[in-house]
């Protein structure tokens, strides 16, 4: 019998706009929280202050410790015009692939200089795709691109960001600076319910994946084969995947924390383990694709026609999955980044 193949129309659902969240909750704990169980198909609405009571002693939580840098820039052109940079994937230090609201008309070898320090040089050294190639004139470090930048929020926040962003569109546990848009699943915890769940027995273990700006990139093609996936960078120390690898030997539940924990996670599973490593992932995970490197999932509600929808899909069936997003929809989630928390089991 053959499965099912699924198209981009497949993962369409109905989103009210004022859904999507602007803002997070006044508390991290306080957003909502949407356990799936995945056997039953049993839907049980709590708060994510609540994610304790869901699981047990001897879980294993994997969190992506990354950390959202500065990397929204605006800069002059040497003809006096306003440009918005973000800046999407780290190439070297000083080499950046970057979106721009002026893609189309930044023209190879142009000069252009962030406001915030005219005295730095970003030279245009082409297009790649829907990116543009900038060179910086100095290394483009996290310290350096918080006197030129701002926190870049996702394009579906229709706001600017504030000096509230820069706190909470980071993870209390985030170490690791190199992302560009934040390991959202994490935002919900807080030191204290980390220190509660430590308390009793449950691990927490940290890898990196530097998020890029590709997550927000569109699937394009209604065949799923032909979509060209966005490319991360990873790391997975060698005394992180060896305690996952025998909490696994030891029937214990390995709990991605969000959908880059589980990329990760997914991209170095062979043979029954994850392997130590770093390295780039272009993983794409839809269904019928099995997920075989987690039990469950800790995760946000995700846009219409992502690739991160059709992970959830992969990993808790496309039936469920879809099932649950109406209900999300009519139970009056908050959607995307700044939303509420699905738990599925």
């Amino acid at each position: 019998m053959n499965e099912k193949e699924y198209k981009l129309e497949d993962f369409v659902y109905d989103l009210p706009e004022e859904l999507i969240a602007q803002k997070p909750s006044v508390n991290r704990t306080e957003s909502r929280l949407f356990v799936l169980k995945r056997e039953s198909g049993e839907f049980i609405h709590r708060r994510f202050s609540d994610i304790g009571n869901f699981l047990r002693d001897d879980d294993v939580l994997v969190f992506n410790n990354a950390r959202v840098i500065q990397a929204r820039i605006f800069a002059r052109r040497e003809s006096g015009g306003l440009v918005e940079i973000v800046l999407a994937r780290s190439l070297s230090p000083g080499n950046w692939l970057a979106i721009s609201n002026k893609t189309k008309k930044l023209k190879p070898g142009e000069i252009l200089h962030p406001v915030k320090n005219l005295q730095v040089n970003f030279t245009v050294k082409g297009r790649a795709g829907e990116y543009i190639e900038i060179e910086s004139s100095c290394d483009l470090t996290a310290e350096f691109l918080e006197t030129i930048g701002e926190v870049p929020l996702p394009p579906y926040i229709k706001r600017e960001s504030d000096g509230f962003d820069a706190e909470r569109y980071q993870t209390v546990y985030s170490s690791e600076p190199g992302a560009v848009a934040a390991p959202t699943a994490g935002l919900h915890f807080t030191d204290e319910l980390l220190k509660e769940l430590n308390s009793r027995g449950i691990e927490t273990y940290f890898l990196t994946l530097y998020v890029s700006w590709g997550t927000f990139s569109p699937v394009r093609h209604n065949d799923l084969k032909l979509h060209d996936m966005h490319t991360e960078n990873y790391v997975l120390p060698q005394n992180i995947a060896d305690r996952i690898n025998d909490a696994r030997n030891t029937g214990k539940r390995i709990i991605a924390v969000g959908t880059t924990s589980l990329r990760v996670l997914e991209s170095t599973f062979k043979d029954g383990r994850n392997l130590a490593g770093t390295g780039e992932t272009d993983i794409f995970i839809y269904p019928p694709m099995k997920v075989k490197s987690i039990d469950c999932l800790i995760t946000n509600l995700h846009t219409p026609k992502s690739t991160l929808l059709m992970l959830i899909s992969a990993f808790a069936g496309y039936e469920v999955t879809m099932k649950a997003y109406r209900e999300a929809v009519n139970e009056r989630y908050r959607f995307f980044s700044y939303g509420d928390s699905m738990f599925i089991e």
